[in-house]
């Protein structure tokens, strides 16, 4: 474990942080409140990502759920009485820290151990991959507080699984299981509970061992195009992709291929 993850992790109240090798796990560290999200489990987590951005060594994060929730939502009791202001600023400061995540240069999945609802939808929405227990359950329960999906859940949901599909879970607040949540898109795998942290290291291993530098640009092109116009998109990839042929990685690995041999990524 780098020094600076180390000191950070011995600061956490509502998280864990583990490094193994390049990838880092944070598991979510409130259970009995089904690790719900408040003020001060939004701030540590912002702190391990700003954290993670700056650690060259970590080239893959991984987010999951101690006890029966991954995240079962925000902090209900936190929440109660907020004005039109503090709301808006709650849902910001979500916000600004599941966009953080979203485009974080390294890739992130979220292993899904339980309940994933409300915040917890959101969250697992920001990671770039989903890997859900058997167990795991996902949901926009909002509307049953008279409220909105606020952290991302209305943009998303939608980007994810459809407009058609997305409107009928947040309108209903309609909870789903794993394979329903897979079979609509939300989800990338269901894997038993027992499988789960090994099948996100599996995955996240598997992609650790290509050239981080061509995962990093692939990332930022598919985060930015899905949001232009098909053209523009295009463009975007050929830019990327310039740079990823500059790279020493390529060299390397074209080298490799050619030399049918492993090739041995430096980050460069």
């Amino acid at each position: 474990m780098s020094e600076a993850i180390k000191k950070l992790a011995e600061s956490l109240e509502n998280t864990k942080v583990e490094q193994d090798g390049a990838i880092v796990v944070i598991t979510m560290n409130r259970p009995k409140a089904l690790n719900a999200l408040n003020d001060q489990t939004l701030g540590e987590l912002d702190r391990i990502f700003s954290c993670i951005e700056t650690e060259a060594e970590v080239l893959g994060v991984i987010i999951t759920g101690e006890g029966k929730g991954f995240v079962a939502g925000a902090d209900i009791s936190q929440m109660n009485g907020y004005g039109a202001e503090e709301g808006r600023n709650y849902a910001n400061r979500a916000q600004t820290l599941f966009n953080k995540i979203e485009g974080l240069e390294k890739p992130v999945i979220a292993a899904v151990n339980g309940y994933a609802l409300g915040g917890g939808c959101e969250l697992s929405m920001s990671c770039d991959i989903r890997i859900a227990s058997e167990k795991a359950v996902f949901g926009q329960p909002e509307v049953n507080l008279g409220l909105v999906p606020c952290f991302g859940g209305t943009q998303r949901l939608s980007r994810l699984v459809g407009t058609g599909i997305a409107k009928e879970m947040i309108f209903t607040a309609r909870q789903i299981k794993a394979d329903e949540a897979k079979a609509i898109g939300l989800v990338n795998k269901v894997v038993a509970p027992e499988a789960l942290l090994d099948e996100a290291k599996a995955m996240m291993g598997g992609i650790i061992s290509k050239a981080p530098m061509a995962v990093r640009y692939a990332k930022v092109a598919i985060n930015k195009g899905v949001n232009m116009d098909l053209m523009n998109g295009l463009e975007l990839e050929k830019d990327v992709a310039a740079l990823a042929f500059a790279s020493e990685d390529a060299k390397e690995g074209t080298a490799a291929f050619l030399a049918k041999r492993p090739a041995v990524f430096q980050n460069k």
